[in-house]
């Protein structure tokens, strides 16, 4: 199946998703992979499936889709492997447009520095693009790249393709226990980030059974100083760790909207109180949530922050099948 959806994505709405990559061809061998270990480590792009293909599966899953009654926010290339990998990647966005829906593709931007990518997905509405690191010893030991790769060479065609790409860039960093959540490697990559000015950088847990057994995520006070990390640098930083809320303020229930909210960034202990206040509540609800330990309370720099328990968080479906 080249297309599935749609599915709820916080970052693209109602997407329905492509597949143009089968498992598991790729340039990383993640060690935190959700779909696996990389069985085809590769550089090269190929033919995978044919564009016409493609576009017949996922023309057909439109019509269904608007025949009942939904809704489709993107067409997104979320494939089995890294979609640029594909040669005709390009040539099937062209086919797309004629459907009428903005074109997302998620990519470890790990083929950027090439001319002919960065063209074809210069031709995309939306880029996300996955920045696990800026020093060459742990990217290489969280990404596990092709070996013909070099992080420099990478990240100056990451950077050459943000300050041309005129549609929407994204950024999503995946933090792993005793990898790479150190206060200094996250300032770096944070640094970087900043560079790209992305409309969201996105930071990721391991939520799904990894490809290495070993693989931990960091706790939530780590979490909340990544987050901290990355506001400090960036205008716009979120959590992407499996919530599948809708609304982050106004379904009128207080406790979902709180839950809500720490389930998308940390909220200071002063916010919690106001936000309390203006609907009603005093901190039996919060007390509540901290003991039953859906709320985890943390310190950074003086300051108490709350967010919520990350091995509270459910899987949305489009965290399957990304690189």
């Amino acid at each position: 199946m080249k297309a599935f959806g749609p599915v709820p994505s916080r970052r693209l709405g109602r997407s329905l998703g492509i597949n143009s990559i089968p498992p598991k061809a790729c340039t990383y061998s993640c060690v935190y992979c959700q779909v696996g270990r990389t069985s085809h480590l590769q550089v090269d792009r190929r033919l995978f499936y044919r564009p016409e293909e493609i576009v017949e599966e996922v023309a057909a899953k439109v019509e269904q889709t608007r025949e009942a009654g939904d809704v489709i926010d993107y067409l997104s290339f979320v494939p089995d492997g890294e979609p640029t990998l594909d040669i005709n990647l390009g040539r099937t966005i062209e086919l797309l447009r004629p459907l009428g829906i903005r074109i997302a593709v998620i990519t470890n931007g790990s083929l950027l520095w090439r001319e002919d990518v960065r063209e074809e997905l210069g031709s995309a509405d939306l880029v996300s693009i996955k920045l696990d690191a800026v020093s060459e010893s742990i990217w290489r030991g969280i990404d596990r790249p092709h070996g013909s790769l070099s992080l420099e060479t990478v990240m100056d065609g990451i950077l050459g393709f943000a300050r041309s790409f005129r549609g929407e860039l994204m950024t999503e960093t995946m933090l792993v226990q005793g990898c790479n959540d150190r206060d200094r490697d996250m300032e770096q990559v944070a640094d970087f980030v900043a560079l790209l000015a992305p409309k969201t950088a996105y930071l990721a847990i391991p939520i799904r059974p990894p490809a290495e057994s070993g693989v931990r995520p960091p706790d939530e006070e780590t979490v909340n100083r990544a987050f901290q990390i990355f506001s400090h640098r960036i205008s716009h930083v979120e959590y992407l760790i499996g919530y599948e809320g809708d609304s982050f303020s106004g379904s009128g229930n207080p406790e979902q909207d709180l839950l809500g909210i720490t389930a998308v960034h940390p909220m200071r202990a002063e916010a919690v109180e106001k936000f309390l206040g203006e609907r009603g509540q005093d901190r039996t609800l919060l007390q509540r949530l901290l003991a039953e330990g859906i709320l985890v309370e943390t310190e950074y720099r003086g300051m108490r922050f709350f967010l919520r328990r990350l091995g509270a968080h459910q899987v949305r479906p489009e965290q399957e099948a990304a690189p």
